[in-house]
């Protein structure tokens, strides 16, 4: 090329953000830079001498690869509304979906009931058509609706064992095997990039090692990655990790521990001991990671509190049994007295807080104690009455955590950042309840909260945790980095006024300082506001 030939190629940059400080993702010092864009793809970085159809000026703020969630469960609002407005306001460019055992695919229709009563606590006020079957089809109909965000799909090992088993608490029967494995197997075809496992969930807790092993087996052959919500994240916390890891290492696929903690005030401190037997892995040869997120409160079903019998044959079995006066005498006796029911001695109603009713929403965001209170009821009445009523689909917040162990974990070198959320929004359907305000929130809280105020991190480590960290655990090739050859998946934020607004009482606000995100190169964040552009794409794995 010429010299003349080279100005007018830099001419035609779409973008240009010039004057900022940029975190590549790599961990290494900030510096400062401009970025240059075209088609979607970083060109140049460094000094950019050229002109842009759009150009943003950065002076004064940090230029950093796009936020990757690497546990998120935006599988159904996603549908809702593809702008994925919680999300993209926070920064984040790309989500893994699939996670906890729960994906929206595959369905069989015999058995769609099952799965729609079970995820109604997720899916809300959100109407379905349900109208897909395969991975395949689930991800064509995202794609036929846009969505801001880029979307890394996981196959759930839950909905697979629901689809041929029902809510049978059981080793599969060979045939039944043979056919989850042909399913995870089409969804591989499909280009999901793993299985995840949701082992205190129904039903996934009804399954052994020996099931998991022979359907990541085929996860293998397709280069895929195993996620587990682990079998128990208190008094058997160590057990539990043990078990991922065992089950990752026979089936020959990587691991990677969703939302690592250890929840209740007896098992606070344990995670020094998780950790190090993931240390302990590692140096032998095993690839494990785990995530996190900020806060010391997780979200989950009030159902989980059950005894994990009581919901073998799905929702209408579990409310029947809580109608049963003598199993209902059954199930008191067990959440008083077996620390192995639910989370065992990890539940304090003071700290149960309930964060959706599809019937009673006046009793969002009061305690599981408060409610008791006024209905003149111990807890465990007030809980299984609440269940019964709502037909299951209770939703809430739990405070288990210690922020020492957050940290601690946040730390470790083979940790990363999740949200462990739902895309949301302050209105439409989208709106529904008190969601946990890791849904606004949990990405500008690591900066100003871990980084900022605690110090826990530098900047750039913390960075590194959002973006190139899970980029690689999850095989998203030119992802993650401000590199040249890059997507051009962004977030531009001010440092100082970075923060995270939401809270337990009143979640639905959105975070500030984000002040511009791209993703493959179109600006859907200006000036802090949704342009309303859906340039997100499904990162499939590639099956040769």
């Amino acid at each position: 090329m010429s010299n003349d030939d080279i100005a007018g190629y830099l001419q035609m940059l779409d973008v240009l953000i010039r004057k900022g400080r940029i975190v590549d993702g790599t961990g290494n010092p900030w510096f400062n830079g401009d970025v240059g864009i075209r088609n979607g793809i970083i060109e140049k970085v460094g000094h950019v001498n050229a002109e842009a159809g759009e150009i943003i000026n950065a002076t004064g703020l940090f230029v950093c690869p796009g936020f990757i969630d690497s546990h998120a469960h935006s599988d159904f609002s996603i549908l809702a509304n593809p702008l994925a407005e919680s999300k993209i306001r926070q920064g984040v460019t790309t989500e893994v979906i699939g996670n906890c055992g729960l994906s929206a695919a595959p369905i069989k229709r015999e058995r769609l009931d099952l799965l729609k009563k079970y995820v109604e606590a997720l899916t809300k006020e959100i109407k379905l058509d349900w109208d897909w079957s395969s991975v395949g089809d689930y991800l064509r109909r995202i794609e036929s609706g846009g969505s801001s965000i880029n979307i890394v799909p996981l196959v759930g090992h839950g909905t697979t064992r629901i689809a041929v088993m029902g809510f049978e608490n059981r080793v599969p029967f060979s045939d039944e095997l043979e056919e989850m494995k042909g399913l995870v197997a089409q969804a591989c075809n499909d280009g999901v990039r793993g299985l995840s496992s949701g082992l205190m969930y129904p039903p996934g807790c009804f399954a052994d090692k020996t099931e998991l092993i022979e359907l990541l087996r085929v996860v293998a052959k397709y280069g895929g990655i195993y996620t587990s919500h682990i079998r128990d994240q208190s008094e058997r916390l160590i057990e539990a990790v043990q078990e991922a890891i065992e089950i990752g290492n026979e089936a020959g696929v990587p691991v990677h521990i969703s939302h690592h903690q250890a929840a209740g005030m007896e098992s606070w401190g344990k995670v020094r001991n998780s950790l190090g037997v993931v240390d302990k892995a590692r140096d032998g040869g095993i690839d494990i990671t785990v995530d996190v997120y900020p806060y010391t409160a997780g979200s989950t079903f009030l159902s989980i509190a059950i005894p994990r019998w009581a919901h073998e044959g799905g929702v209408d079995e579990l409310i029947r049994r809580i109608r049963d006066p003598e199993t209902r005498f059954r199930l008191r006796t067990e959440i008083e007295n077996d620390p192995s029911c639910g989370l065992g001695r990890a539940w304090d109603p003071e700290n149960m807080m309930i964060n959706y009713c599809k019937k009673n929403k006046v009793l969002e965001g009061k305690t599981l104690a408060e409610i008791a209170r006024s209905k003149g009821k111990d807890w465990i009445d007030t809980m299984l009455d609440l269940l019964v009523e709502e037909e299951h689909a209770v939703g809430m917040v739990v405070f288990l955590m210690w922020e020492e162990d957050v940290c601690a974990i946040m730390k470790h070198p083979a940790a990363m950042i999740g949200s462990d959320s739902s895309a949301v929004a302050p209105y439409g359907v989208l709106g529904a309840g008190k969601p946990h305000p890791r849904a606004y929130g949990a990405y500008p809280r690591v900066l100003r909260e871990y980084v900022m105020n605690k110090k826990v991190m530098t900047l750039e480590e913390a960075i590194k945790k959002m973006t190139s960290q899970p980029a690689q655990r999850f095989g998203l090739c030119k992802r993650g980095l401000i590199k040249e050859g890059a997507f051009a998946d962004i977030t531009i934020f001010d440092l100082d006024k970075v923060k995270d607004k939401a809270m337990y009482a009143e979640p639905h606000q959105y975070a500030e300082g984000i002040e511009y995100v791209l993703v493959n190169g179109v600006i859907v964040i200006a000036s802090g506001e949704h342009t309303r552009a859906v340039p997100g794409r499904i990162l499939r794995r590639e099956v040769s």
